[in-house]
């Protein structure tokens, strides 16, 4: 059958159904056992001809089941007759033989880049937080050192206010205490 993303694989179901009325099943339809095969095949081929090949041999084995039975079920009831599904259950899905290498090779190729974007997220859940928190440590290094910068200069700023202050009351004696306390500066 052909997939929806046009690759061709190998369905194999059953198909398990009940006779609920026997006029019907053998009066209303000429040959009823080989009009289920068909209406069952055709239903099937739709089913699958709309799916992803990689979701019927995989994941989507149990909904392409229902939705096949859910419309045969459906067509077998419109055509009357008299048969009611037990059962449709995909049996054996596989690439036909031909492919099954490359098919094969598909799915390593699928599974390797799984595996790396899972080792890849692994790695960035463990260097980001570990980038954060340098970049934090960096940034409270630098703040500390401004706080720092700024606290000294303010300290300057007010021990000079407070010189000038005593200068601008007594120029001459502040100046010789200043000389004596700094010598190397003249004012």
């Amino acid at each position: 059958m052909l997939t929806g993303d046009l690759n061709v694989i190998d369905v194999q179901w059953i198909l398990q159904y009940r006779i609920e009325d026997p006029i019907r099943y053998l009066f209303n339809v000429r040959d009823t056992p080989q009009t289920i095969r068909d209406i069952s095949e055709a239903v099937m081929r739709r089913v699958v001809g709309n799916r992803l090949g990689s979701d019927v041999l995989t994941v989507g084995r149990v909904e392409v089941s229902t939705e096949a039975r859910e419309e045969t079920q459906k067509i077998l009831t419109e055509y009357g007759t008299g048969v009611r599904l037990v059962t449709v259950e995909l049996q054996d899905v596989t690439p036909p033989h031909a492919v099954k290498p490359a098919f094969n090779e598909v799915n390593e190729a699928r599974q390797d880049r799984e595996r790396t974007i899972n080792q890849a997220q692994e790695r960035a859940y463990r260097e980001i937080p570990k980038a954060r928190g340098v970049g934090s440590q960096s940034i409270s290094e630098a703040e500390g050192y401004a706080l720092e910068r700024v606290n000294r200069a303010t300290g300057e700023a007010a021990r000079f206010q407070a010189v000038l202050s005593e200068y601008l009351r007594a120029p001459e004696v502040t100046r010789r205490g200043y000389l004596e306390v700094f010598p190397h500066k003249n004012p």
